[in-house]
Protein backbone atom coordinates (compact mmCIF):
# COMPACT_ATOMS: atom_id res chain seq x y z
CA UNK A 1 0.00 0.00 0.00
CA UNK A 2 1.35 3.20 -0.95
CA UNK A 3 -0.61 5.58 1.05
CA UNK A 4 -1.75 5.06 4.43
CA UNK A 5 -5.47 4.85 5.81
CA UNK A 6 -5.78 7.89 7.54
CA UNK A 7 -4.58 9.45 4.63
CA UNK A 8 -6.78 7.86 2.59
CA UNK A 9 -10.04 8.99 4.19
CA UNK A 10 -8.46 12.49 4.62
CA UNK A 11 -8.41 12.68 0.83
CA UNK A 12 -11.81 10.99 0.27
CA UNK A 13 -14.15 10.89 3.21
CA UNK A 14 -17.50 9.66 2.92
CA UNK A 15 -16.86 7.55 -0.12
CA UNK A 16 -15.04 5.57 1.94
CA UNK A 17 -16.55 3.12 5.32
CA UNK A 18 -14.15 2.82 8.36
CA UNK A 19 -14.11 -0.32 10.12
CA UNK A 20 -15.27 0.03 13.68
CA UNK A 21 -14.40 -3.41 15.20
CA UNK A 22 -10.77 -3.42 16.23
CA UNK A 23 -9.33 -6.35 14.63
CA UNK A 24 -5.96 -7.54 15.63
CA UNK A 25 -3.06 -7.96 12.89
CA UNK A 26 -1.45 -11.17 12.29
CA UNK A 27 -0.04 -11.61 9.13
CA UNK A 28 3.77 -10.40 8.04
CA UNK A 29 1.98 -7.42 5.86
CA UNK A 30 0.60 -5.03 8.01
CA UNK A 31 -0.20 -2.78 4.89
CA UNK A 32 -2.39 -4.36 2.38
CA UNK A 33 -5.00 -3.69 -0.49
CA UNK A 34 -7.43 -5.50 -2.88
CA UNK A 35 -10.35 -5.86 -4.40
CA UNK A 36 -12.72 -7.63 -2.29
CA UNK A 37 -14.12 -11.79 -2.63
CA UNK A 38 -15.96 -13.11 0.66
CA UNK A 39 -17.20 -15.96 2.25
CA UNK A 40 -19.98 -16.19 5.26
CA UNK A 41 -19.63 -19.13 7.62
CA UNK A 42 -19.57 -20.42 10.84
CA UNK A 43 -17.27 -22.49 12.68
CA UNK A 44 -16.29 -24.43 9.29
CA UNK A 45 -13.49 -23.11 7.07
CA UNK A 46 -13.64 -25.51 3.91
CA UNK A 47 -14.54 -23.16 1.96
CA UNK A 48 -11.70 -20.68 3.01
CA UNK A 49 -9.49 -23.38 2.33
CA UNK A 50 -10.69 -24.05 -0.78
CA UNK A 51 -10.86 -20.14 -2.13
CA UNK A 52 -7.57 -19.77 -0.81
CA UNK A 53 -6.27 -22.17 -2.50
CA UNK A 54 -7.40 -20.57 -6.00
CA UNK A 55 -5.81 -17.89 -7.58
CA UNK A 56 -6.04 -14.76 -5.68
CA UNK A 57 -5.01 -11.96 -8.05
CA UNK A 58 -4.25 -9.28 -5.42
CA UNK A 59 -7.89 -10.01 -3.79
CA UNK A 60 -8.61 -10.00 -0.12
CA UNK A 61 -11.12 -12.32 1.29
CA UNK A 62 -13.17 -11.08 3.65
CA UNK A 63 -14.49 -13.75 5.88
CA UNK A 64 -17.90 -13.55 8.22
CA UNK A 65 -17.62 -15.93 11.17
CA UNK A 66 -20.10 -14.56 12.71
CA UNK A 67 -17.22 -13.44 15.35
CA UNK A 68 -17.22 -16.53 16.99
CA UNK A 69 -13.95 -17.64 18.63
CA UNK A 70 -14.75 -21.30 19.09
CA UNK A 71 -12.70 -22.22 16.14
CA UNK A 72 -9.81 -20.90 14.02
CA UNK A 73 -10.83 -20.37 10.21
CA UNK A 74 -7.44 -20.33 9.16
CA UNK A 75 -4.61 -21.64 10.12
CA UNK A 76 -0.57 -21.46 8.58
CA UNK A 77 -1.12 -23.82 6.08
CA UNK A 78 -4.29 -22.27 4.35
CA UNK A 79 -2.21 -19.18 4.88
CA UNK A 80 0.39 -20.44 3.16
CA UNK A 81 -1.47 -21.77 0.28
CA UNK A 82 -2.53 -17.99 -0.11
CA UNK A 83 0.49 -16.22 -0.32
CA UNK A 84 1.22 -18.96 -3.00
CA UNK A 85 -1.95 -17.76 -4.80
CA UNK A 86 -1.25 -14.07 -4.79
CA UNK A 87 -3.62 -13.04 -1.97
CA UNK A 88 -3.20 -9.52 -0.62
CA UNK A 89 -4.67 -10.57 2.49
CA UNK A 90 -7.75 -12.10 4.79
CA UNK A 91 -9.95 -10.15 7.04
CA UNK A 92 -11.81 -12.61 9.59
CA UNK A 93 -14.81 -11.33 11.70
CA UNK A 94 -13.36 -14.77 14.13
CA UNK A 95 -10.52 -16.34 14.99
CA UNK A 96 -6.85 -17.62 13.38
CA UNK A 97 -4.88 -20.40 14.52
CA UNK A 98 -0.66 -20.68 13.82
CA UNK A 99 -0.26 -17.06 14.66
CA UNK A 100 3.44 -16.86 14.84
CA UNK A 101 3.75 -19.19 12.12
CA UNK A 102 1.50 -16.63 9.88
CA UNK A 103 3.05 -13.65 11.02
CA UNK A 104 6.57 -14.76 8.74
CA UNK A 105 4.10 -14.99 5.91
CA UNK A 106 4.30 -12.32 3.58
CA UNK A 107 -0.19 -11.77 3.85
CA UNK A 108 -2.03 -9.63 5.76
CA UNK A 109 -4.27 -10.79 8.45
CA UNK A 110 -6.64 -8.93 10.20
CA UNK A 111 -8.82 -10.94 12.83
CA UNK A 112 -10.78 -11.18 15.89
CA UNK A 113 -8.10 -13.78 18.00
CA UNK A 114 -6.48 -16.51 17.78
CA UNK A 115 -8.15 -20.39 18.90
CA UNK A 116 -6.45 -23.46 18.23
CA UNK A 117 -9.08 -25.71 17.83
CA UNK A 118 -9.96 -26.40 14.41
CA UNK A 119 -13.27 -26.08 12.31
CA UNK A 120 -15.48 -28.17 11.15
CA UNK A 121 -14.70 -29.17 7.36
CA UNK A 122 -18.29 -29.64 5.91
CA UNK A 123 -18.15 -26.74 3.19
CA UNK A 124 -21.28 -24.43 5.04
CA UNK A 125 -21.76 -21.13 3.99
CA UNK A 126 -21.59 -18.80 0.86
CA UNK A 127 -19.18 -17.50 -1.05
CA UNK A 128 -19.45 -13.82 -2.93
CA UNK A 129 -21.83 -12.54 -1.02
CA UNK A 130 -22.53 -9.40 0.51
CA UNK A 131 -20.76 -9.56 4.14
CA UNK A 132 -22.27 -7.11 6.80
CA UNK A 133 -19.91 -6.65 10.05
CA UNK A 134 -18.01 -3.26 11.81
CA UNK A 135 -20.38 -0.79 10.16
CA UNK A 136 -19.19 -1.80 6.76
CA UNK A 137 -21.16 -3.38 4.19
CA UNK A 138 -18.45 -5.77 2.14
CA UNK A 139 -19.54 -6.11 -1.65
CA UNK A 140 -17.29 -8.25 -3.99
CA UNK A 141 -15.01 -6.45 -6.11
CA UNK A 142 -15.06 -3.40 -3.77
CA UNK A 143 -11.42 -1.86 -2.70
CA UNK A 144 -10.81 -2.95 0.43
CA UNK A 145 -7.24 -0.70 2.39
CA UNK A 146 -5.57 -1.83 5.31
CA UNK A 147 -3.02 -1.37 7.53
CA UNK A 148 -2.00 -0.56 11.43
CA UNK A 149 -4.66 1.91 12.09
CA UNK A 150 -7.37 -0.40 10.54
CA UNK A 151 -9.65 -0.65 7.84
CA UNK A 152 -11.04 1.06 4.83
CA UNK A 153 -13.90 0.04 2.52
CA UNK A 154 -15.15 1.62 -0.90
CA UNK A 155 -18.60 2.30 -0.61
Amino acid sequence: MTQATADLYDEFGDDLQSVSLQLRSFGGRPAFEGPIRTIRCFEDNALVKATLASPGDGAVLVVDGSGSLNTALMGDMIAESAVAGGWAGVVIHGAIRDSVAIGGLELGVKALGTNPRKSAKLGAGEVDVDLEFGGVVFRVGKRLYADEDGILVER
